[in-house]
């Protein structure tokens, strides 16, 4: 586990919130590797699912002959932009830390899932601005990925929000603050290349979500590939665990396959 700020410089600190958790990033490296994912589990911004959408992501990954980096970020009572400062350090860190573990500093992803697809998701919309100041050689690097995984991202704190995710995150709740989180309503031509993927039966998170991000980068010109599926509840993952309908392990389970040829298509995996 590695800590993303110095003991005495972390921004918004609060001794009451979660009093002794570190925002950290834990590193699961494969020799060789060329691509670099950083995950960031969801729980609606009041916990962090770090196994499911997490640990078994990245070991997932190492299967494909990709590194990747486990975010573990602040959550409510913090507000934002606590979150995405966390996940923007994060960004900035893997970046840092590219020379080190062999991978191309160029190719480096932002997983997200749920919330953390919301989180991984501003990485990619919002501007590189710190919301700190600049404390070292880490805060050099840019923070925006340079392509997206956004896994049935709870994206929109607008008409299809989930209201719980909306509510966590921001002190303020007026429809102006929803436009200006709202991963999609921000996205532009500088808006990386992106993988989606939801389930239609998605009670959570509506699958609208993940259409109209696809039909924003659509109309920016941003590479892009939707799946929907119809079979599965909310935070399907793996779709390999034991409770998991055999539909969803047999269909759903599919997105993992499309994500492969994705990322080698954009020449991502050889």
């Amino acid at each position: 586990m590695i800590k993303l700020w110095d003991d005495n410089k972390i921004p918004y600190y609060n001794k009451e919130y979660q009093d002794g958790f570190m925002p950290s990033i834990t590193p699961y490296i494969v020799e060789n590797a060329k691509t670099c994912i950083l995950i960031c589990p969801g729980g609606g911004y009041r916990t962090v699912c770090t196994d499911h959408e997490g640990v078994q992501i990245a070991n997932y990954l190492n299967k494909l002959g990709i590194s990747a980096f486990m975010l573990e970020y602040r959550i409510a009572p913090y507000k934002h932009p606590t979150e995405i400062t966390d996940a923007k350090r994060a960004m900035r860190y893997v970046r840092y830390l590219a020379k080190e573990y062999g991978y191309d500093k160029h190719k480096i992803g932002a997983m997200g899932f749920s919330a953390g697809g919301h989180l991984a998701g501003c990485l990619g919309v919002f501007d590189s601005d710190f919301g700190y100041e600049p404390q070292d050689e880490i805060d050099k690097e840019s923070s925006k990925p340079d392509f997206l995984i956004l896994c049935y991202p709870a994206l929109s704190l607008c008409q299809y929000a989930h209201r719980g995710t909306f509510v966590n995150l921001s002190e303020d709740l007026s429809n102006d603050a929803a436009v200006r989180l709202s991963v999609e309503k921000n996205v532009s031509e500088t808006t990386p290349p992106t993988f989606l993927f939801h389930t239609i039966g998605d009670c959570d998170v509506p699958v609208e979500n993940s259409i109209l991000m696809a039909k924003a980068l659509s109309r920016h010109k941003v590479k892009f590939e939707l799946h929907t599926y119809t079979h599965g509840m909310h935070g399907v993952a793996l779709c390999d665990r034991d409770f998991q309908e055999e539909k969803v392990k047999k269909y759903t389970s599919f997105w993992k396959k499309n994500l492969h040829n994705w990322l080698r298509s954009m020449n991502y995996l050889d």
